[in-house]
């Protein structure tokens, strides 16, 4: 019985993970693909020292991988792709402290660094403890 209690907590704490990186994401990657450069740039500074084109990729993929965090899994429809989706959201994390560190915009690396663990949690949890299988 204590198992099943653990893992529907881990099931239910996956969900909340992956609404959260969801939302964070797909926000971020609205805003970053819909806002005009100089805009951006009063929210985000390293948005006028990076070229247009990288803040518009970076854009893009925080808005698929937002999409493919939640979709997949909510639909069971090659719910794998969660896993992936997580992976990439971890490694996105991973590379936006370096550069924050590499720039000295200490003050981002916290939120970097919670939100790599989350994806990193979706990962594991959705590969190792609470797989989606998708439908038949």
């Amino acid at each position: 019985m204590t198992d099943q209690k653990n893992n529907k907590a881990i099931h239910i704490s996956l969900w909340i993970a992956q609404g959260l990186l969801a939302i964070m994401f797909l926000m971020a990657g609205v805003m970053k693909i819909s806002q005009p450069i100089e805009t951006l740039a009063q929210s985000l500074p390293w948005v006028n020292s990076t070229p247009t084109g990288l803040v518009r990729f970076i854009a893009i993929s925080e808005f698929l991988g937002g999409l493919g965090i939640i979709l997949p899994s909510i639909l069971r429809i090659k719910p794998f792709l969660t896993i992936w989706a997580a992976i990439g959201l971890a490694l996105v994390m991973l590379l936006a402290a370096i550069f924050h560190g590499v720039r000295g915009e200490f003050s981002a690396i916290g939120m970097n660094f919670v939100l790599f663990l989350l994806a990193i949690f979706v990962a594991w949890g959705r590969h190792k403890k609470s797989i989606i299988t998708a439908k038949t």
